[in-house]
């Protein structure tokens, strides 16, 4: 497992400092995401490919993988080409140092969210498959549609011009304010949840990876940063305060 965690953190800090690069030189983000994406793409057919054994469960993690960063990092490359920028890196892509840090903290995001699936790529022995399994799979699913759906009620309200600088508070994003960020957290638990049927005890320290991905959801790069601007372009607007303060942030209901 050692070799193809650490072949794997190689790769990616490497990928991500290189493209950090260019993406300096040119003074642009516009194939950070779609860079991301492709990384865990590699990383994860690669880690495939280590034993070669190609059993089920390896199978269907891995392509649930690359359907997952098809998709996203496809539909954000297309948005950013649209708008011609992304709003995140207004402060930060004419300051190489910070720009950096952008991409490194990406490498990181990459690994972590990874580590059930280079773990259990990187095992010679198959198990087999397991109520455990079908669950996971089962919270991969829901959390996908959650998230496709969301982003594309989202970008068709944006494409209409009539909502130009009016807030989507309809769909998934009427029951709560970021129902994409809830569908890549439950995706990623799902993910975690079928990759532990073939675990060890110590295999267990992977349940980092949907932790990670709602702690920089939650309090790091997703909400935090989109309720900063939303707050500073609304904050004076009285219906959009109904909504900020009626609408849950993930969990109907709940949060």
């Amino acid at each position: 497992m050692g070799s193809v965690l650490s072949k794997a953190a190689v790769t990616d800090l490497a990928l991500q400092w290189a493209l950090f690069l260019v993406a300096a030189y040119f003074k642009t983000e516009k194939f950070y995401d779609l860079a991301g994406s492709a990384t865990f793409i590699l990383l994860s057919t690669q880690s495939l490919m280590h034993t070669g054994k190609f059993y089920p469960r390896q199978l269907i993690q891995t392509a649930l993988v690359c359907v997952w960063a098809i998709r996203l990092g496809l539909f954000l490359f297309m948005r950013v080409m649209k708008d011609g920028h992304d709003s995140r890196f207004n402060r930060v892509r004419n300051d190489p140092k910070r720009f950096f840090i952008y991409w490194t903290v990406q490498a990181l995001w990459i690994f972590v969210t990874l580590l059930p699936t280079l773990i259990l790529n990187s095992k010679d022995e198959d198990r087999q498959l397991t109520t455990r399994d079908y669950c996971g799979w089962s919270v991969w699913l829901i959390g996908m549609l959650l998230e496709s759906v969301a982003d594309f009620q989202k970008y068709t309200f944006r494409s209409n011009p009539a909502n130009k600088d009016v807030w989507i508070s309809h769909g998934l994003w009427k029951y709560v304010r970021f129902p994409n960020y809830l569908g890549e957290i439950l995706l990623w638990s799902g993910m975690f949840l079928s990759a532990s049927s073939s675990f060890k005890s110590t295999d267990y320290i992977s349940v980092i990876s949907p932790l990670f991905v709602g702690y920089l959801l939650t309090k790091l790069s997703g909400i935090p940063i989109l309720e900063k601007q939303n707050l500073r372009k609304w904050k004076d607007n009285p219906q959009y305060m109904q909504y900020f303060r009626a609408t849950p942030r993930l969990l109907p209901y709940l949060y």
